[in-house]
């Protein structure tokens, strides 16, 4: 439904985007992650055809809509946005804002749709009200069905959540996912949040540098991370030293862990085999420590942040080393303490030093 082949962009002599290519199936939902910066809401806009890309082709239902030359224009693109502003007309009621786009039907087709739209939403009491009159929430529903009132080849949301508080914005993107997939509707999600990112989509592009480090299912991302920055930017972690005993083995101070000694890659796609003796840096994600009483392997608890059903811990290895824990809230350890841990991780993610 969405393709990106190659695409490269500049704003005058300042690269933005470098190289980028990925693509999405009808109905899946995609997702452009990372920090500030990165080209994500610069890649977003060329597929909304708000700029034009200096090389590669964008394809929507295998249909080139832009490359060097040639831009299709956004009206014609059959693409439904949902701004992180809102971007509603205040003028007009919650009903004359989802019916903007339907000018086409007539007025017994536009009718039903709105209605259709406002019972998809959630919204159908608030019809007559205005804009100012509704929550963040209600008006980003509004701003959803506004977008998919005309039937789009193609959704996109640019940091749709950014405005409303924590709690909300999971409700929330949990909500839109499930009506995106009522609708099978595909759609491309930019945010620098990777909870949002992780709640709504199918598949998610790790952007650095203009660059899509990783395109990938959150759970790869997060276990199978294929360079630093994405090991560094997903979730938390630490890299412990560590050095390859063989192709199966590396040994880190709190042992040695089996399994595939995958290649190194770095942010630019460089890869290097790490063979025997190779020192490397192990990631130990805090699920991968166990508080277990019965270890003879003890750490330090150096700090500690409470979170309800857990406490996440800062623990001090004998060589000095720290590592995070997810510990259940019921094993509630003072600072200084030492606590037994043991490993417990299947999989290894290295790379070298």
């Amino acid at each position: 439904m969405l393709a990106l082949d190659h695409i490269a962009q500049s704003y005058g002599a300042k690269p933005v985007l470098h190289d980028v290519s990925f693509s999405l199936s009808p109905g899946q939902i995609g997702c452009l992650l990372g920090p500030s910066g990165c080209g994500k809401t610069t890649a977003l806009r060329l597929v909304a055809g708000f700029e034009k890309p200096d090389a590669g082709e964008i394809r929507i239902a295998g249909e080139l809509v832009a490359r060097p030359g040639f831009s299709l224009a956004p009206e014609k693109r059959r693409v439904g946005l949902v701004f992180q502003d809102y971007a509603l007309f205040p003028h007009l009621t919650v009903a004359g804002n989802v019916a903007f786009g339907l000018a086409h039907l007539g007025p017994a087709d536009r009718a039903w749709r709105v209605d259709e739209m406002l019972e998809l939403v959630g919204l159908v009491q608030e019809a007559d009200a205005f804009p100012h009159q509704l929550s963040g929430g209600q008006q980003q529903r509004v701003a959803l069905a506004r977008a998919l009132a005309p039937r789009p080849r193609l959704l996109l949301l640019d940091e749709p959540f950014s405005n409303l508080d924590v709690e909300l914005r999971e409700k929330l993107s949990l909500e839109v996912r499930d009506i995106l997939k009522h609708e099978a509707i595909t759609a491309l999600l930019v945010t620098h949040d990777q909870h949002e990112a992780f709640a709504m989509a199918d598949v998610i592009g790790v952007m650095h540098k203009g660059m899509v480090q990783q395109w990938d299912s959150p759970y790869n991302l997060y276990h199978q991370p294929a360079n630093r920055f994405v090991a560094n930017f997903i979730g938390q972690g630490v890299l412990l030293p560590g050095e390859v005993l063989n192709s199966r083995q590396v040994e880190i101070e709190l042992g040695v862990l089996e399994g595939h000694i995958p290649t190194d890659c770095d942010e630019e796609g460089g890869c290097a085999r790490c063979e025997k003796g190779c020192q490397v840096e192990v990631l130990i994600r805090p699920d991968d420590i166990i508080h277990d009483d019965a270890s003879l392997l003890t750490a330090e608890v150096e700090r500690k942040a409470f979170r309800g059903a857990e406490f996440l811990y800062t623990l001090k290895l004998p060589g000095g080393s720290r590592v995070l824990a997810q510990v259940d809230s019921h094993h509630n350890h003072a600072l200084g303490e030492r606590i037994g841990i043991r490993l417990g991780i299947d999989h290894v993610v290295a790379f070298r030093k």
